[in-house]
């Protein structure tokens, strides 16, 4: 049996489409739960759409994440880049993954609610049939070799510094002028379960994962407290760099 926790700031849409999609695909395999960091009630059109592909209801209700903060699950899933900053050290899983679904909200099309339940349904079957996340617990080893690189290592001592930065700002601050080779080693980063992203418009944000073990991030955290010059040069381009991308909030839904 599979158990899965799925999170969303409001807990209101995608969780609940996630969490529901789940138990239904999984049946007597799976138990898939839901929760929020700021819980609120479950969208109406959400449950009309469950309803009329003959899902049940009936215990689905929005909820506050803390409800689960004893238990572990085999998957955590966040749907949700504010809970991915908050949620941190609060859940046990032994997987954690992040999904890039936008809400209804940031979709510009009439039929918003159903693009957003058929993208999360093609995720959801996709992780029923591996039977387990791509991305694994990082081992000590693992996390060591990925560090292993100067751009790599100072990447992270910078995205420790400003919280995310795209490509384009990486490229700046670190000198580079081939986008694919930073591409590269944050695909790898990202692979390794070390990093998420988000995409806002045309921008792909970059940060570190919030479910990090905290022994990693203090590692992180370390080298850029002890060696402050390791990154200086980095984040005087940076702060140069003109036409930065914009960062806007990220919806609750």
């Amino acid at each position: 049996m599979m158990k899965i926790l799925f999170l969303c700031s409001g807990n209101s849409t995608r969780s609940i489409l996630a969490q529901a999609l789940a138990n239904f695909h999984g049946g007597s395999d799976v138990h898939a739960y839901s929760a929020g960091t700021k819980p609120s009630t479950v969208n109406a059109t959400t449950l009309s759409m469950l309803r009329r592909l003959g899902i049940n209801t009936d215990n689905l209700y929005s909820k506050h994440l803390n409800e689960y903060k004893d238990e572990h699950f085999d998957v955590v899933v966040t749907l949700c880049s504010e809970v991915r900053s908050e949620c941190e050290s609060k859940l046990q899983g032994e997987h954690v993954l992040a999904w890039d679904i936008a809400s209804p909200s940031e979709r510009s099309r009439n039929n918003a609610y159903e693009q957003t339940l058929f993208d999360i349904n093609e995720q959801v079957i996709s992780l029923l049939r591996e039977g387990k996340p791509q991305h694994t617990l990082l081992t000590p080893l693992q996390f060591y070799k990925s560090l292993a690189d100067e751009i790599r290592l100072k990447t992270l001592a910078m995205l420790m510094v400003e919280g995310e930065l795209c490509v384009c700002e990486l490229m700046a601050a670190l000198e580079q002028d081939s986008q694919p080779k930073v591409s590269r080693h944050l695909a790898q980063l990202k692979k390794a379960g070390i990093l998420c992203d988000r995409k806002q418009k045309q921008w792909v944000f970059y940060s570190i994962n919030p479910m990090l073990p905290l022994w990693m991030k203090a590692v992180i955290n370390a080298t850029v407290m002890h060696q402050p010059d390791y990154i200086k040069a980095e984040l005087v381009r940076l702060n140069a760099m003109g036409e930065r991308p914009t960062r806007m909030a990220t919806c609750c839904n």
